[in-house]
């Protein structure tokens, strides 16, 4: 019997295209934008940043196999969202004048697009 996913889907403060900067772990200080999130895992994974090396077999789409490089995803805990200063920030929920819900920077206050 295949066991169920119990944990909730939970929202995330960080979205696919955010610039944001990594404050923990081996690669901490280091900025990049968001190409993929991994919800269930609460992972992103950032461009050009935590690249690893992976061996592949020999396959249809590549016939030699060989060593590539690729990003690898990192906790969404360590990244933090850059502002339009350059600093990082924490980002909040709250509601426009149209009743539609928004992020915006808790330092600056401004609205996240």
């Amino acid at each position: 019997m295949k066991k169920k996913n119990t944990q909730k889907s939970v929202k995330l403060h960080v979205k696919r295209g955010d610039n944001v900067i990594v404050i923990a772990g081996n690669h901490k200080g280091e900025q990049g934008t968001i190409t993929e999130v991994k919800v269930s895992e609460q992972r992103v994974i950032l461009e050009g940043i935590n690249m690893v090396k992976k061996h592949i077999k020999p396959s249809a789409n590549n016939p030699e196999g060989g060593i590539i490089e690729m990003e690898a995803p990192i906790h969404i805990s360590n990244v933090a969202h850059v502002d339009a200063s350059g600093k990082p920030t924490r980002i909040g929920r709250k509601k426009d004048e149209n009743g539609k819900l928004v992020r915006y920077s808790k330092k600056s206050g401004e609205i996240i697009k």
